[in-house]
């Protein structure tokens, strides 16, 4: 009963290794805070002022001693250092590639004060967000303003949400129920009310839950898949003019999603996520070698999530496998509140 108050309830892979390690790292303390605390007790009652103790000769130095405290404690905590840092690695880019090819992507966006959440297949979420248990789960996430935090505590997750940049948390949720979701860094006066619910699924009501959704939103977009939005857009921002199959002066960007790039700078860089969405908004900083800077700069002119249905239907081009390892398509950002 006492640990069910301690520790918050467990519902993804995470929780019970993390929880085990947190133990484990109280124990420790507690047990070299009790043993120096006893020693330092010990000695204060043996030498105190008339005590007939000997105090003659007093050792300076015990190079046994000094061995045994530095070895002993060095040996406990390198394996603890090494587990933790295989924990932390394959949260935010898993060592199991299966798992990483077989998760489900959801994008979102932290803005004062809700988060905007956004599946694959084009429904999106206010503060809610609907996953199936068992499968694993990669966020892909950007901020619209401000530094955010998305933080589970039932699933043992928390990950900065950054402005211009994306991050990513995996996990697989292991328990079906509600679970509390906040935002765990101060983002302004609203900051406390910035929270909602995750809702982990039974697969098959998972499913249920996006039909209903695609259709249930009053809003023609979610009925699109993120990668027909995409498409849409490739041709109304006249993307497709030289980029098309039929363009005269066509760069290909067919299979371009995680090859090498050579620019014109000498830089070589990888064609992912961040490298998509900078060619967009400026493309004069990703100039390629050999292409002539004829392309008009879209900062300003479209949205985040625009800039993420584009990069997802450029990701449908390619017929090399995502790369695993890179941070996913980008995060949403829409304007206002949706």
């Amino acid at each position: 009963m006492m640990l069910a108050q301690f520790l918050p309830e467990q519902a993804s892979e995470f929780a019970p290794q993390i929880d085990f390690l947190y133990l484990l790292l109280v124990a420790l303390t507690a047990f070299f805070t009790l043993g120096i605390k006893a020693v330092i007790i010990y000695f204060i009652v043996k030498y105190r002022q008339g005590k007939k103790a000997d105090r003659s000769n007093p050792q300076h130095h015990h190079t046994k001693l000094e061995l045994t405290w530095t070895i002993l404690p060095t040996l406990m905590l390198v394996p603890i250092f090494w587990w933790n840092a295989e924990l932390f690695i394959n949260m935010y880019e898993p060592l199991d590639v299966s798992k990483a090819r077989n998760s489900l992507e959801i994008y979102v966006v932290g803005k004062q004060w809700m988060w905007h959440l956004q599946h694959p297949t084009g429904q999106r979420e206010n503060n809610e967000l609907h996953i199936p248990v068992g499968r694993p789960i990669k966020l892909t996430m950007i901020a619209q303003d401000v530094l955010h935090s998305f933080y589970v505590p039932a699933f043992r997750v928390k990950k900065d949400v950054v402005p211009g940049r994306y991050t990513t948390q995996w996990f697989v949720p292991t328990k079906v129920g509600k679970y509390h979701l906040f935002c765990a860094e101060y983002c302004g006066t609203k900051h406390s009310e910035m929270g909602g619910y995750v809702y982990v699924m039974e697969p098959e009501d998972y499913e249920k839950w996006l039909e209903d959704a695609r259709w249930g939103m009053g809003n023609f977009r979610s009925a699109e898949t993120m990668e027909a939005a995409g498409k849409r857009l490739f041709t109304e921002l006249k993307c497709v003019d030289c980029h098309g199959e039929k363009a005269t002066q066509r760069v290909p960007l067919d299979g371009i999603y995680g090859t090498e790039r050579l620019l014109s700078d000498g830089r070589r860089v990888v064609a992912d996520d961040e490298y998509l969405r900078r060619s967009i908004l400026d493309p004069g900083a990703m100039k390629v070698a050999g292409h002539e800077p004829i392309m008009p700069p879209y900062a300003g002119r479209v949205l985040e999530q625009e800039i993420l249905e584009l990069i997802t239907y450029i990701k449908s081009l390619s017929a090399k496998p995502e790369p695993v390892g890179k941070p996913a398509a980008e995060a949403s950002e829409a304007r206002g509140t949706e």
